[in-house]
């Protein structure tokens, strides 16, 4: 018998995680492909949205509009879950700006935060959700 696939349910991906496995194709590329098949699936609220949509528009991707709307269009919004935001957090990660991924996930009944910044990852845990780096996320898989 083949190796059984592991599903895993709602995951909150920080951006960095997420800007690695769509643009560099490298091992995070994996990600994309769990995403597509349904084997995870990613959520956003509008601030963790619009934080992703700023950083495609650095200078430094040099993505044109019409690039990034693909992304956004073709590669992401099929398949993430918009959530709502339901209880504000503040104060709980080193990095205030951070506080929005633990917000999206809590929201969002998440299991998963995944990142690989140490102001995340050095909490382990918040409430019954999982902060881990994207090597250990792909494990489970």
């Amino acid at each position: 018998m083949g190796k059984k696939e592991k599903a895993v349910g709602k995951v909150v991906l920080d951006t960095n995680t997420l800007i690695s496995a769509l643009l560099f194709r490298g091992g995070l590329a994996v990600i994309v492909d769990h995403w597509k098949s349904g084997r995870c699936t990613p959520v956003f609220s509008k601030k963790t949205f619009r934080e992703f949509k700023a950083v495609l528009e650095y200078p430094k991707f040099s993505l044109t509009a019409q690039e990034i709307q693909i992304i956004i269009q073709e590669e992401v919004l099929p398949y993430f879950e918009t959530i709502e935001v339901f209880e504000q957090i503040t104060g709980i990660c080193r990095d205030p700006d951070d506080d929005k991924f633990l917000a999206c996930a809590v929201s969002a009944s998440a299991e998963f935060v995944v990142s690989g910044d140490r102001d995340l990852l050095d909490l382990g845990s918040y409430e019954s959700i999982r902060i881990i780096s994207p090597s250990d996320f792909l494990k489970k898989f």
